[in-house]
């Protein structure tokens, strides 16, 4: 059942301090919900929570690493106990790693897969609980049934299609687009609703802040200036991403493509997944 009503509702959102998850955290608390941001950059989600004061009711901001199992536990635990259990969790955090496959080392795999998956895991594991829990707690009655909550982990239009220089980041995208499903239909008969969001090209910092492996730094660095610039150029702000993820809560679907590369790929995984394959082959321009 959809979470339709955010008066009231306690929002974590993970990865909040720029781009995606600070347009989403500002885009709830506009809508009257309470916002615990968290970031690995505890300035910025203090930055964020200033900015939910001046639209809502504000909320806290928390230092944290989803990627570490234990940060992540007392995390949880604290939510709970200084607030309460949260009606709405954004697994948002995420970062990216481009390159060659053999030119990914087990350091760059560990780093992408602790953000991007594992933490995707502890947010969906760890809150998913507390809320299945407050929903066998309390009382249920025929006509005001328990909702249970909201999870909405971010994914990307790059799990729906294979590409030669992102093999590390498609995969943990993929990776969360399944696992939100499995979530969804284990969850379901605890009135919460699970949604696998996968925006396409967006005007977010993780270009800037990804590492670029393989070849020589002067390549790595142009290859940093064009992808950025692209993104610049297609200026989709996460502001509208936000909004889609809001829609997504409200009416409880279950994966959302942004953007036109967004809906294009997930078409094209349905109908045409060998042209998604021959797309893959292309090389990265070198500069």
């Amino acid at each position: 059942m959809p979470l339709a009503h955010f008066d009231g509702a306690l929002a974590v959102v993970t990865g909040a301090g720029s781009g995606l998850g600070r347009a989403t955290a500002l885009a709830l608390a506009e809508r009257g919900a309470t916002v615990i941001a968290a970031d690995i950059d505890l300035p910025a989600a203090d930055r964020t929570i200033a900015l939910a004061k001046a639209l809502g009711p504000g909320g806290a901001a928390y230092r944290v690493d989803v990627s570490d199992a234990a940060a992540m536990e007392a995390f949880a635990a604290e939510v709970k106990d200084t607030h309460h259990v949260p009606d709405i969790v954004v697994n948002n955090a995420g970062i990216a790693v481009a390159g060659p496959f053999l030119d990914t080392g087990v350091t760059d795999w560990e780093r992408v897969l602790g953000v991007n998956l594992w933490g995707v895991v502890h947010g969906s594991r760890l809150f998913g609980k507390q809320m299945v829990d407050r929903v066998q707690a309390l009382p249920n009655k025929p006509d005001k049934p328990n909702l249970g909550g909201h999870i909405v982990n971010i994914a990307s239009a790059a799990a729906f299609a294979p590409w030669r220089t992102l093999p590390a980041y498609c995969t943990t995208k993929a990776a969360v687009l399944m696992l939100s499903q499995c979530l969804r239909a284990e969850l379901a008969g605890s009135r919460i609703g699970v949604t696998a969001v996968c925006p396409g090209f967006t005007g977010t910092s993780i270009i800037e802040n990804g590492t670029f492996v393989g070849r020589d730094e002067a390549v790595r660095e142009r290859l940093r200036r064009r992808s950025h610039k692209a993104l610049r150029l297609r200026n989709y702000p996460p502001e509208r991403v936000a909004e889609h993820i809001v829609g997504a809560i409200i009416k409880n679907r279950a994966v959302v493509p942004v953007t036109f590369e967004g809906h294009l790929l997930q078409t094209l995984s349905r109908v045409s997944p060998s042209s998604l394959r021959l797309l893959a082959r292309i090389p990265t321009p070198q500069g």
